[in-house]
Parts: structure tokens; C-alpha cells; sequence
């Protein structure tokens, strides 16, 4: 460190905090900051941390439908405050004709979060993505009960569309793909 030049004056260090064969060395304090930072972002966008942020997820089902009952858990452990509401009868049916739930969306359960309507085994991140982006649609919905989705595990999972529709329920597009 001390070391001086042929004409007298001293040398400054040269710091290297880093090297890796076939990158240059980090040499100033700045781009090592730079690169922490980089590195920081970037793990916190690849976090596990549930989909939820505490919504209110209100679900209504009938009391016999353990998919539905898988769901609801499925919702809970992603960070969802979920509330549920089992019915009997036809409670169920007017619910889904109340917000135009027909047959091709339809599913076994029908949910409201912030004035968006989920129909059916909608994965958690796919709702927190629907309140974060608060697209102009009624709600998002995975018609019937394929498997491998939230509540409908199985070992050989099947491809399924999430469906965006408005609120006559004409399907608008395809919000997501699994």
C-alpha cells in the first residue's frame, strides 16, 4: 500500500473487492454499491412471499364441495384474508346469476375481491395480478374444475385457461394461461 513511484510519489492502492475469471475486477467502492443494489432487486423480485396482501376474499360455496374448501385454503396460505359463506339450496345459483355467471365461465365456487368477481379454481397470483393491474372487466374466472388447479391437485395436471369477462359475462379474453 505504501509503495511509491519512480518519481518520488506515492502510488494510489488499487482496491479490488472482487473478481471472477472473465469479468473485470470491481475496483471502486461505487460499483461495488452499484452492483449490491443491482443484486438486491433483483432477489426481492424473485421472492416467495404469498400473492396477498391481506385482501378480503369473500367466498361463497356449498358445504359439501372439498375442492372448493382446498381453495379457500390455497387463498389463505398466498396472504388472502378469506371469509367464507356456505349455502344450500339455489343460494349459490342466484349469486352467479346476479353478477351473469352462465355456464361457460361457471365453476363450483364464486368469490368478490375490491369489487372484482373470481369464479371457480383461480390461482392466488392471478387474483393479486388482477387487483394490481385493475383491468376494466368484471371479473376473471376458471370455468369448471380442471385438474391440477388451486384445490383440484393431481398428479397430471391438465392446462386450463383463466377468462376475463365483463359484466354481462361474455368472456372478454384469456387473462392468464396455466
Amino acid at each position: 500500500m505504501g509503495e511509491t513511484s519512480g518519481e518520488g510519489h506515492a502510488a494510489s492502492p488499487r482496491v479490488v473487492f472482487w473478481y471472477h475469471p472473465g469479468m473485470n475486477a470491481i475496483r471502486n467502492r461505487r460499483t461495488l454499491k452499484a452492483l449490491m443494489l443491482a443484486l438486491a432487486v433483483a432477489a426481492a423480485g424473485c421472492s416467495s412471499a404469498p400473492a396477498g396482501q391481506g385482501q378480503a376474499v369473500h367466498v361463497v360455496l356449498t358445504s359439501t364441495c372439498m375442492c372448493c374448501k382446498g381453495w379457500v385454503a390455497h387463498m389463505r396460505d398466498s396472504g388472502f384474508a378469506v371469509t367464507t359463506e356456505e349455502v344450500g339450496g339455489d343460494a349459490l345459483g342466484a349469486l352467479k346469476r346476479e353478477h351473469n355467471i352462465g355456464p361457460p365461465l361457471a365453476a363450483c365456487h364464486t368469490a368478490t375481491v375490491e369489487g372484482y368477481v373470481v369464479e371457480g379454481h383461480v390461482p392466488a397470483d392471478a387474483v393479486a395480478r388482477l387487483l394490481a393491474e385493475r383491468p376494466a372487466i368484471a371479473g376473471i374466472a376458471v370455468p369448471g374444475m380442471p385438474a391440477g388447479s388451486p384445490g383440484m391437485e393431481s398428479p397430471q395436471p391438465e392446462p386450463y385457461r383463466i377468462l376475463a369477462f365483463d359484466e354481462n359475462g361474455q368472456m372478454t379474453g384469456v387473462f392468464d394461461r396455466r
